[in-house]
């Protein structure tokens, strides 16, 4: 990297063809931005410009100008931001064109954000480039921004970008891009309550579990009501697991979260399956339980999740349509940010940012 100077009152040497701006300037009635790259006609321009006409943009006395000109092995700012934007997409996430040495990443199709954060922490850590999302897991649309990316100085280095491209690349061959979303699922979906819910509760459950469902662009298939006795529970969830039946994801409501002996327990017992998580660290929600029979996940939806409440569910349903694996690993993801006050709408799918929320 070289400096030199625009001075006013001077005629600049065509040398500086090419050279980068490095603040803004008033040139007539024209404001020229930092980082623009000079032209020969530029040039002509300054130097035709009477003094009296440039200025510095905001106001102020003309003064020189530093103008860097580059060496082999440097970039000019919005290329590296280009390539680091590109480095860091992955599917479901696409770059913009560069302005002023940013370049946004768009949501290509409605899904959940997903963020390695601890490759995007590596990229940060190398001076004069910045990565910077929205939070990772948060359901997201399509055309929405979903990360930036930005370059300091007006020239980097092509060794910086290189690292951050080695770092990122590295992420990728591991499956898991800096920055993606992960699109959502078409599912069928069944509930199955107890018939222990008050009547008066089934309109609110069946209006609350649709406006989920197809709120992520699924189908409710049906909403089925079950005694509160071993045996009519493992038909009506036999039914749901196998055969023409069989539905993806089962949403149950009004079994004991906390008796291993309620008769949806040990349904899923009965049928092959297994409790995959015993509650979440998240609150409202907490009472959620996870499990799998067969190919068909069972959420057990906690009491304040039937009804108006954003809790939990409203998290862990899309992840689980976006193809996240039904395991412990996935719910102890929840905790970060698990307290869902109404400070953490924005995490919510849009169909949940209205619902009611505790205040703590």
């Amino acid at each position: 990297m070289r400096l030199a100077q625009l001075v006013p009152g001077t005629t600049p040497s065509g040398d500086l063809a090419g050279g980068v701006l490095t603040r803004d300037l008033v040139v007539g009635a024209e404001r020229w931005s930092k980082g623009r790259i000079l032209t020969p006609a530029d040039l002509v321009h300054f130097a035709g410009t009477d003094a009296r006409r440039l200025g510095m943009f905001g106001g102020g006395e003309p003064h020189p100008v530093t103008v860097i000109l580059t060496d082999p092995g440097e970039l000019h700012e919005d290329d590296a931001a280009l390539r680091l934007a590109r480095a860091v997409a992955g599917p479901g996430a696409v770059a913009g064109r560069p302005h002023e040495s940013r370049v946004d990443l768009i949501a290509s199709h409605d899904g959940v954000l997903r963020v390695q954060v601890a490759a995007l922490d590596r990229v940060n850590r190398i001076d004069g480039l910045a990565v910077f999302t929205i939070t990772d897991g948060r359901v997201v649309s399509v055309g929405e921004l979903v990360a930036s990316v930005k370059t300091g100085p007006h020239v980097v280095s092509a060794v910086a970008i290189e690292r951050a491209e080695r770092t990122a690349g590295q992420a990728g061959e591991r499956g898991r891009p800096i920055v993606s979303v992960l699109p959502l699922h078409p599912a069928r979906i069944a509930a199955l309550v107890k018939e222990s819910l008050a009547p008066a509760a089934r309109e609110r459950f069946e209006r609350s579990v649709r406006d989920k469902v197809e709120g992520l662009g699924s189908e409710l298939v049906g909403v089925g009501y079950v005694a509160d006795r071993e045996a009519d529970v493992e038909t009506a969830l036999r039914a749901r697991v196998g055969g023409p039946g069989r539905v993806d994801l089962v949403l149950t409501a009004g079994a004991a979260s906390t008796d291993p002996g309620d008769p949806f327990f040990v349904a899923v017992d009965r049928l092959g399956g297994n409790v995959r998580s015993h509650g979440v660290p998240a609150h409202p929600g907490s009472m959620l339980w996870l499990a799998r029979v067969r190919r068909t996940t069972v959420l057990g939806l906690p009491t304040c999740g039937a009804y108006s409440k954003a809790t939990a569910v409203d998290l862990l349903l899309p992840w689980l349509l976006a193809g996240l694996p039904p395991t412990r690993a996935t719910v102890a993801r929840l905790g970060h940010g698990g307290i869902l006050t109404r400070e953490q709408r924005h995490r919510f799918p849009r169909y949940a940012r209205e619902l009611d929320a505790p205040e703590g």
